[in-house]
């Protein structure tokens, strides 16, 4: 295999010097420009795998070669090196597009793990493309614009390092978009980690998060790792972020800024390889305001958004939902049949989903545990009390009149006309409507007939 070539952009001699020597150790190759137009040359001249640029340059600054690269050359990974405690300029690199960044001093573990999962990114971009198959087969399924448009983002932001915020509302997949950002990047081999911060005990949450040693307090009777050390060289999920409490917050903090942990007991800190995702439910920008949540951390954690749209926003993506959620399904419900009625799948396509995906999943899984005729029908979903959204009105007749009015004046009409066949049994007026007994009891305690 060819070595992999970086550009190395600084005008520091000594620095210059430390990452040659630390890259051709990595069996890497590598050309060095002083300047942004010695770089602009080097980059007409030849490819290469990864570019690493100081923040400083003599005739600009490395924000200039990052928005360069990214217009350019938006294949090539670039990293920049910071000043040390200098994270604002870090953040705003990532913003425009940075791959990720390193402090000065350079810690050459950083260094390296840096450099590494840039190359794997890139190995991955050419010996495993995308197709339109690969894509369709994701979980986050879908052809709305919305959901079209938020895995075009995920395939960007896979490219990348930096720290993304998942908002939107619960049950709308946060999770799963976060596990395909780290699946479509270079850790997907590595380890992902999701952790719900509001279910963690606050005294437990330090060795949660960082491990421990063992007797560093009452109850370590061994050593542990925490999820930091658990994600290693892969993603930490940290879902409700909004629930950590302040002094975990600060601590969190600078493990994002120094890239490094230390485990309770622990006499040295240990550098860290993770990518950091996060999301809640709440709005975090609202938490700021109100005190509960720092605003130096939440500008870290939330370098780039990504908002998953609510189940009402698209709801042209209910009927393929459906399909695949009872398929999914099906198996833990053998004598079912997982199919929806027309009926059904009209009565789904109305409603508001206030739970949104997950609401559908737990609406269709009582189906199919309900389920007694020979496909799931509308009053198997139960939703008789669920808000509906308000039908389209048109005038018919004397006035104006909603689709829904009609459509229960109709019912209503046979209920009763099976009803007074039958002599008011309920069983024979099932048999007539073709339904059971228990959806025929729904039908009428809906139309308020006894």
């Amino acid at each position: 295999m060819k070595p992999a070539t970086v550009l190395i952009v600084d005008d520091e001699a000594d620095i210059l010097e430390l990452l040659e020597i630390t890259l051709k150790r990595m069996g890497i190759q590598t050309r060095c420009a002083i300047n942004l137009k010695q770089a602009h040359d080097a980059l007409k001249q030849q490819y290469f795998d990864l570019c690493l640029t100081d923040m400083r340059l003599p005739d600009g600054n490395g924000l200039q070669l990052v928005e360069h690269l990214q217009k350019q050359y938006p294949e090539l990974p670039v990293a920049v090196i910071t000043a040390h405690g200098n994270v604002e300029s870090a953040v705003e690199a990532l913003k425009k597009g940075a791959f990720d960044f390193v402090s000065k001093p350079v810690d050459l573990k950083v260094l390296r793990n840096l450099i590494n999962t840039a190359l794997k990114l890139e190995r991955t971009a050419t010996s495993t493309p995308q197709t339109s198959e690969q894509n369709d087969s994701r979980p986050l399924l879908g052809h709305s614009r919305p959901m079209m448009q938020l895995r075009r983002t995920i395939t960007k932001l896979a490219r990348n390092q930096a720290p993304v915020y998942l908002c939107g509302e619960s049950g709308t997949g946060k999770e799963l978009a976060a596990r395909q950002i780290h699946q479509q990047g270079p850790r997907a081999q590595q380890p992902f980690i999701a952790i719900n911060c509001g279910a963690i005990p606050s005294e437990l949450m330090e060795s949660e998060f960082f491990g421990h040693l063992k007797g560093s307090f009452s109850g370590a009777v061994n050593n542990k790792d925490g999820l930091f050390q658990a994600a290693e060289g892969g993603t930490l999920f940290l879902d409700e972020v909004a629930d950590l409490p302040l002094a975990m917050q600060v601590k969190l903090l600078r493990t994002i800024q120094e890239k490094r942990i230390r485990p309770i007991g622990s006499p040295h800190e240990v550098a860290i390889n993770v990518r950091l995702l996060s999301a809640s439910h709440k709005d975090l920008a609202d938490e700021v305001q109100q005190g509960h949540f720092r605003q130096d951390l939440y500008y870290r954690l939330n370098v780039i958004e990504l908002t998953t749209p609510p189940l009402r926003e698209r709801p042209e993506d209910i009927e393929e939902l459906a399909h695949a959620i009872l398929q999914r399904l099906a198996p833990h419900y053998p004598d079912a049949n997982p199919s929806l009625s027309k009926t059904a799948l009209f009565e789904l396509s109305q409603y508001e989903y206030p739970g949104n995906v997950r609401e559908l999943e737990n609406m269709l899984e009582r189906a199919l545990a309900l389920q007694e005729g020979e496909q799931i029908e509308a009053v198997d979903l139960q939703l008789e009390n669920k808000a509906s959204k308000p039908s389209a009105s048109f005038s018919e007749g004397e006035g104006e009149q909603t689709l829904e009015h009609i459509i229960n004046q109709q019912e209503r009409h046979a209920l009763m006309e099976a009803l007074e066949k039958s002599r008011w049994k309920k069983s024979a007026a099932a048999q007539i409507l073709g339904i059971s007994y228990r959806q025929l009891r729904y039908r009428l305690k809906k139309m308020g007939i006894e």
